[in-house]
């Protein structure tokens, strides 16, 4: 006897009870605890359920008169999932004289494929009608569809228009396109012509990591890198080839960072999304010239890009329509093979100058939905499956839009064969999930193996060298385990999956991004240089700050719930015992690598606007660049793997704006040449921006603010160094928990501790001495100081007394004449450091 789920939206248990319908309980209301205290039924013998969900179905309830009082739909996940789940094939395979094609689609009433010669317009070759088994469809076509496009049509009850429709769709398996998605292009992966030179041999090249601890990411978007490099071809600018320019002024800053230490470039969506036309002859811009002559507070700039943000080449890419093809506006041609060529080489590229490819990848939600959404995809083939529905029978929003349900089998299969997909095929290195907590720990834990499961002798790839990572929110319908335990920050202590972690990131920069824009916090002037917004009293403001110090401290040591320290009152605590304003624990990782480190990424403003709102208008931009400096300094210097957006070394700007997912090219400029960082290009967008226009417009009018091509110099160096600094010693980068909590020590602690200054030393051990072991062949004793006062300080600790401190060599030979000036003394262990600096002393082993 199958179960059925019933969603009974307008019934409470005691109606129910008042119709004597027969109870059971299901496993379905453990499976999908949000339903929970509804009452589940069995269905009557004899029914045929499976052709029954091919229907319009409703439960009705009758009063003893046989008077129908009440009726609902049926939401039918449950059930399809009990009756139809497989494993078999699906999408398009490829054999030596055939082509097969399966889809899922269960609930279809007909489905047939329709072949086409061309990626648009023109009459289908062949229309070929799908037999069903179990609720595959399936069928058997000619080697000459290799090359051909097609589309589904499916015949299918669809819950959104209470009718039966005709729906015209691609393979949610689809690994090729043509223009704007229009057709599933059947491109056999096994073909040499696929493949660029050297493509087999690519795993063997990839650049070595023994450990993820070793792991730094470098967040990128593909269009940002060239679309204004210069010195990159006009073809080629925004698209997958420029990163193959060996020359550019991008590969070049590249490879600065890979050689100094940047393992991995994380890049923005890359899949199928919609917002922007694959064919770039419809695409519409803005003269640059003439917003080039306009004011640097002015609001034309912004309403000239608002004008056509929607129909030119920019989007972050966060409006998923088909997750397993490569992007077709970053090709140069969106039809055929190219889009896949081209992707691949920039994976090869990018490996050959020794950085690894982390996607990032949005299974939580799809752009489209219904029956006639030319974004819809999933939706068509199985109306009400894949998309996550509320108790009234709507879909869930949290995410933006049209949340996805991981909890249902066959999406998780979805997501699984997509990876693997993106894994095997595409040689990629890693994983960021977008709003990762809305989808179920099941299904991460189970990417995280299926990947790791994956070898060069069998798949082409070391799959153990792949780093999976998300957003850990929680909230929306998932919140506290709403739809099953779902991968939250909490709940993904032990996998090995990290997590970003917005404590250090809000400690440091103050308040959070749903917060007052001037709430300042450790690096941006809290107590030590007020901005004039009412941070309360001089004694909360130091409370305030006191606690701050307390989650960085607590984040440097990698966000371990274990790790201790003494808090700010002088009381020894755990990491989760110290808490965030709303009593959330700070901590949540178990080992490091589940923590990644940030103070700034694509959302929000950038490091530098950011420091630019927070700090007093009178400081000087020298002194905003010191802080920008300190920012990136604590998360490169902290236990953990960090995190970096593009541009944070070179102090980018977005001219203030807050939200530039389709701002355009011109407020998302980046300049590798040095010469700006792209302050003051007017008010950014209204949309997103018009309450904080008051506080960014005298910004943005005051010259002073703007740093000159010299302060950009001076950051990449900086960056560079700190970068150097962490790869120079493995005690930066340890790699379980009980080696951070044995080895790394925080000082100035407790209540006596000075304000806005951060002490932290990391020891290791002597070969031949119990005790630690040895990690470190060069420095057996490392000390972080990070001041974020404005003056200098004076730090004497007793645990520092008689050692023989030394600037780190790094920085000795910087051009940071401050940072030279910091000095140790022995006898009293005492340490001096000028203002809004991090200084690294190390203690080299004996000769």
């Amino acid at each position: 006897m199958w179960m059925l789920e019933m969603i009974l939206a307008t019934y409470s248990p005691v109606n129910l009870l008042l119709y004597h319908l027969q109870m059971i309980k299901l496993e379905v209301t453990e499976k999908f605890p949000h339903i929970q205290d509804y009452l589940a039924f069995k269905v009557p013998p004899g029914l045929d359920t499976k052709t029954l969900l091919k229907c319009q179905l409703a439960v009705a309830a009758h009063n003893s008169d046989g008077k129908c009082t009440n009726a609902t739909g049926l939401q039918l996940p449950g059930v399809l999932d009990e009756l139809f789940s497989y494993n078999g094939p699906l999408g398009a395979l490829f054999f030596e004289e055939s082509v097969l094609l399966y889809l899922w689609a269960p609930t279809a009433q007909a489905v047939r494929a329709c072949i086409y010669r061309d990626p648009s317009g023109g009459d289908p070759l062949e229309i070929v009608q799908l037999e069903e088994v179990n609720g595959v469809w399936s069928t058997e076509g000619p080697k000459r569809w290799e090359g051909c496009y097609y589309v589904y049509e499916v015949l299918v009850y669809h819950p959104s228009t209470l009718r039966v429709e005709k729906c015209i769709a691609n393979d949610p398996y689809a690994r090729g396109l043509s223009s704007d998605g229009r057709r599933t292009f059947l491109v056999n992966f096994d073909s040499d012509r696929l493949k660029p030179e050297g493509w087999d041999d690519l795993a063997n090249e990839k650049p070595k990591i023994s450990s993820f601890s070793d792991i730094s990411i470098y967040e990128l978007h593909i269009r940002d890198f060239s679309a204004n490099d210069h010195t990159v071809p006009p073809e080629f600018r925004g698209g997958y080839l420029a990163f193959t320019l060996q020359g550019s002024s991008g590969v070049l800053h590249l490879k600065k960072l890979s050689d100094a230490g940047i393992t991995h470039v994380h890049l923005l969506p890359t899949f199928q999304f919609a917002g922007v036309d694959d064919e770039k002859v419809n695409w519409k811009c803005v003269d640059t010239k003439m917003l080039e002559q306009l004011p640097p507070d002015s609001d034309e700039q912004q309403a000239l890009i608002t004008e056509i943000q929607n129909d030119d080449g920019y989007n972050w890419g966060y409006n998923p329509v088909l997750w397993g093809v490569p992007k077709g506006s970053y090709a140069s041609n969106p039809n055929g093979p190219c889009r896949i060529i081209e992707f691949r080489k920039m994976i090869q590229a990018l490996n050959r100058i020794g950085l690894r490819v982390v996607l990032d990848v949005v299974y939580n939600h799809l752009q489209g939905s219904g029956p006639f959404d030319e974004n819809s995809v999933l939706d068509k083939i199985v109306p009400g499956y894949y998309l996550r529905r509320n108790t009234d029978g709507f879909i869930e929003h949290s995410t933006c839009t049209n949340n996805t349900a991981s909890e249902h089998v066959m999406v998780e299969r979805l997501i699984l064969d997509d990876l693997l997909h993106w894994a095997i095929h595409h040689k990629v290195d890693g994983f960021r999930f977008d709003l990762m907590g809305h989808i179920m720990k099941s299904t991460m834990v189970k990417a995280k193996d299926a990947l790791h499961s994956l070898t060069k002798e069998m798949d082409g790839i070391d799959g153990s060298s792949i780093y999976i990572y998300g957003e850990g929110w929680d909230f929306g319908e998932v919140a506290k385990n709403g739809r099953g335990v779902n991968a939250s920050q909490f709940n993904l202590g032990g996998t090995g999956i990290g997590s970003f972690n917005d404590r250090i990131r809000d400690a440091i920069l103050g308040g959070s991004p749903f917060g007052h824009p001037l709430q300042q916090g450790f690096a941006t002037g809290l107590l030590l240089q007020p901005n004039g917004h009412d941070q309360g009293t001089e004694a909360v403001a130091e409370c305030m700050l006191a606690v701050a110090k307390d989650h960085i401290q607590v984040g440097m040591a990698a966000n371990l719930r274990d790790f201790v320290i003494t808090n700010y009152q002088g009381e020894e605590v755990k990491g989760s015992e110290v808490l965030t304003h709303d009593g959330t624990p700070v901590a949540y990782a178990l080992c490091s690598t589940e923590t990644v480190n940030y103070v700034s990424a694509h959302d929000n403003e950038t490091l530098f606007d950011i420091v630019s709102l927070k700090t007093p208008k009178e400081i000087s931009v020298d002194e905003r660049c010191r802080i920008n400096h300190l920012a990136t300094g604590v998360i490169a210097l902290s236990q953990g793997i960090p995190f970096f957006h593009s541009g944070d070394e070179i102090l980018r700007s977005k001219s203030l704006d807050r939200d530039s997912y389709n701002s355009g090219d011109w407020f998302n400029r980046l300049d590798f040449t040095y010469n700006s960082n792209n302050w003051g290009v007017g008010l950014p967008p209204k949309e997103k921006n018009e309450k904080t226009w008051p506080l960014i417009k005298p910004r943005l009018a005051d010259p002073s603010f703007k740093p000159q091509p010299g302060h950009i110099l001076a950051a990449v160096d900086n960056f560079l160094n700190l970068l150097r600094i962490r790869y120079s010693s493995p005690l930066f980068r340890l790699r379980t928990a009980n080696a951070i909590q044995e080895r790394v020590h925080f000082h100035n602690t407790g209540p006596s501790g000075a304000p806005g200054v951060i002490v932290m030393s990391i020891q290791d051990g002597r070969e031949g001495v119990s005790g630690l072991s040895q990690l470190d062949p060069t420095y057996s004793y490392i000390v972080v100081i990070i001041n974020a006062c404005p003056t200098k300080v004076s730090f004497a600790c007793s645990a520092l007394r008689a050692r023989t401190l030394k600037l780190h060599p790094v920085q000795a030979m910087s051009t940071d004449e401050l940072v030279k000036s910091s000095t140790y003394e022995a006898s009293s262990g005492s340490l001096a450091v000028p203002p809004r600096t991090t200084v690294v002393f190390v203690e080299p082993r004996e000769v």
